[in-house]
């Protein structure tokens, strides 16, 4: 649909316009699309818009749609995972955003065998402490969690993940992602040796509050293709 693709367009320079008013390089900020709930055509619209970086809640609807996602895409696991689908998630996904416990770690592992190499995760972190959302809750866990996938030698983390509650009180906001920018930057001067430069933060409703907080990764649905289909 060209109309889509060149809206998906001006949404990509909106957000290398406001990289740069931040004092932000653009090409430190990729645009996840988040294609849940969204067909073929979705994805090429965002691929012909520029957009190589896609996102999946469900691994179900994921492998539904792998052929539609072309061989040079990223697809991301976005959402929750559980362990009894781990083989399944490392057959289909170039990075797990999820890893929340320990436990999926493990299952992460076995599920990655003797594959070679190191699949990519993030480490969910729950900063705003929402009974609803996933991820570690303390930093004692999340330092752990590092210092178990430090020594993995299936897993590599690359940084951080978050979602801040869905509000309109930009402070509360704010202070979720730099939150998780600040974790981060202590993260890294714990385990220098570990690459935690990624930090997946921001969806439609928040994305410029997180490009001025650091976030590396957007994750972005609603704004890019309008509501999804019920």
């Amino acid at each position: 649909m060209r109309e889509r693709e060149e809206h998906i367009r001006r949404i990509l320079d909106e957000v290398r316009e406001r990289c740069v008013k931040a004092g932000r390089r653009p090409e430190e900020v990729r645009v996840m699309a988040v294609t849940k709930l969204h067909g073929p055509e979705a994805i090429a619209d965002a691929y012909r818009a520029g957009i190589r970086l896609f996102g999946e809640n469900r691994l179900q609807e994921a492998a539904s749609k792998r052929e539609a996602f072309p061989p040079d895409a990223e697809l991301h696991l976005i959402g929750h995972l559980q362990r009894n689908k781990a083989r399944k998630a490392v057959e289909l996904f170039s990075c797990i955003h999820s890893v929340d416990r320990i436990p999926l770690i493990e299952a992460l592992e076995k599920a990655w065998g003797d594959r070679g190499g190191r699949l990519p995760v993030l480490v969910e972190v729950n900063i705003s402490g929402e009974e609803t959302k996933y991820g570690f809750r303390t930093e004692e866990e999340v330092g752990q969690a590092l210092e178990r996938l430090a020594a993995s030698p299936a897993l590599e983390p690359r940084g951080f993940m978050t979602m801040a509650p869905y509000t309109d009180d930009e402070r509360v906001i704010r202070a979720v992602f730099g939150g998780l920018r600040e974790l981060a930057s202590r993260m890294q001067k714990a385990f220098p040796s570990l690459p935690l430069a990624e930090l997946s933060m921001g969806m439609s409703n928040d994305y410029p509050i997180a490009i001025e907080e650091g976030s590396t990764i957007l994750r972005l649905g609603t704004v890019l293709f309008g509501e999804r289909a019920p």
